[in-house]
Parts: C-alpha cells; sequence; structure tokens
C-alpha cells in the first residue's frame, strides 16, 4: 500500500526530524525499489527494512496478503503500538543490538538491519543521509 498525501499529513509532527515531503519521497522510493527488485525475483531487505520503518513511524496501517487491515508493527520489537517519540527511540537502541541479539535474522535478512537503522537515524534523530537517495523536496511541514 503506497503512502497517500492524507497519511503523510497525518504523521505525528514529534515522529521526524526531516521534512514530511522528504519523508514521503524516500518511502516511495523504497517500496518502488522492493516492487521492482521482487518483480526480478530478489527480495531487497535494505528496502524493505526501509519501506516497514517509514510505515511504523507514519502509523499507517497496511493490508496483510489475507486483506486484513492492520496496523504496522515496530520494525525491531515488532510491537504494533502506535509510534512516539520514547517508543522510536527504544526502537532505535534495539535496533543497535539486533546482531547481537537476533544474529540468524540478520543473516537470513541481509540489509534488513541496516535498512531500519539509516531510516531510524535520518528520519527521527537527523543523523546520516536519507537511506535512499532521492531528489530533493520541498518542505511541506
Amino acid at each position: 500500500m503506497v503512502a497517500t498525501a492524507e497519511q503523510v499529513a497525518r504523521i505525528p509532527a514529534g515522529n521526524l526530524r526531516v521534512p514530511r515531503g522528504e519523508f514521503a519521497a524516500v518511502w516511495a522510493a523504497a517500496k518502488d525499489r522492493t516492487t521492482q527488485q521482487g518483480e526480478r525475483g530478489v527480495q531487497d531487505w535494505y528496502a524493505a527494512g526501509v519501506v516497514a520503518t517509514c510505515r511504523w513511524l507514519a502509523g499507517a496501517p497496511h493490508r496483510t496478503s489475507w486483506g486484513q487491515v492492520q496496523q504496522p508493527a515496530a520494525p525491531v520489537t515488532r510491537s504494533r503500538a502506535t509510534a512516539y517519540e520514547e517508543l522510536i527511540e527504544a526502537e532505535c537502541m534495539a535496533v543497535e543490538l539486533l546482531p547481537v541479539r537476533q544474529p540468524d535474522l540478520v543473516a537470513d535478512r541481509p540489509g534488513w538491519c541496516e535498512g531500519i537503522r539509516a531510516t531510524l537515524w535520518w528520519a527521527w534523530r537527523g543523523e546520516g543521509p536519507a537511506p535512499l537517495a532521492v531528489p530533493r523536496q520541498a518542505d511541506t511541514d
């Protein structure tokens, strides 16, 4: 499910440290990349981590493969709680420990942890580059 302008507008202001337009562009680019790679039979875990993290930060529900609409799960802890500042910071800490706590997951999903970390550091902490290169967007905040 691609983010709509309405979903992007509803992202709690405290959940992002980057302009909404840039966030939406990265989210869309990651979704496009996972779709394109999937069509070629490639599982792009990095882009999937970016998508999962963006969806959770935005609180954007998605449709499951069986048709049910669900709230997004946090990408590391898998909590279904709506993202807010303290939970986002806890997810930042959890992603740092992921390679130690779940080495099999890291091995089975190469790039997943890195995609989550890059997205959280960029979108939440305002540090580092965007997890995917996208054209610069006009500030819509």
